[in-house]
């Protein structure tokens, strides 16, 4: 397996500034663990992101999926911040308790234009996987 294009620290330091909005200090999100179109990051359990019946909500699940690829797109392609999700399809499995969620996103393909991944987001308190999501990213000429 080749190196990352990017490590942790410098895909960090390129969303704070590109997305600082986003990714911050304090802002829940934590890269846990970058290898080539194979990462593991962290979304930190805060009250906000649960939903009725005290799970944690889609659109959560759905963020920190579409973040994961992200990572995982800069891990194999290197700093291209305009590479952009063109198809996420999330099958909800279980419903995940209050608590951390990991997503480990694994690229499939990386071509000129496109890469192909999946992602499964488990929750810290569940063995099994609480969400399973494929997703492609289009990637600009370079």
């Amino acid at each position: 397996m080749p190196a990352p294009a990017m490590s942790a620290d410098e895909i960090a330091k390129l969303l704070e500034k590109e997305f600082p909005q986003a990714f911050f200090p304090g802002c829940g999100l934590t890269l846990e663990r970058i290898d080539y179109g194979d990462v593991r990051v962290r979304r930190a359990y805060h009250e906000d992101h649960l939903r009725p019946g005290g799970t944690i909500s889609g659109p959560t699940m759905m963020e920190l999926a579409d973040f994961a690829m992200y990572v995982a797109v800069f891990s194999a392609i290197g700093p291209e911040p305009l590479a952009v999700t063109t198809n996420l399809t999330i099958n909800f499995l279980r419903k995940p308790a209050p608590a951390d969620l990991i997503a480990h996103a694994r690229l499939m393909k990386v071509g000129k234009r496109l890469a192909v991944g999946e992602v499964n987001i488990y929750s810290t308190s569940m063995d099994e996987p609480v969400a399973h999501v494929t997703s492609t990213y289009s990637i600009p000429d370079r």
